[in-house]
């Protein structure tokens, strides 16, 4: 004889699930943060881990001084 379905059983392994889904994504953002903090911090492009080249504040948008 077959058993019956246990659906609140069932629910709570689903519902478990998308906590531990929700939890990783939600380190994994945490890290990413942290990660674009420190390179921030260190002077390099958070993205592309290269040194962060800021123009002259002197110059004017056309590159012209004055």
């Amino acid at each position: 004889m077959a058993r019956i379905p246990n659906y609140g059983q069932q629910r709570a392994e689903r519902n478990r699930a998308k906590q531990a889904k929700a939890e990783a994504k939600a380190q994994q953002r945490e890290e990413e943060k942290a990660r674009r903090k420190a390179a921030i911090a260190a002077g390099l492009d958070p993205d592309l881990g290269e040194p962060v080249t800021l123009p002259p504040e002197d110059e004017d948008e056309d590159g012209k001084a004055g």
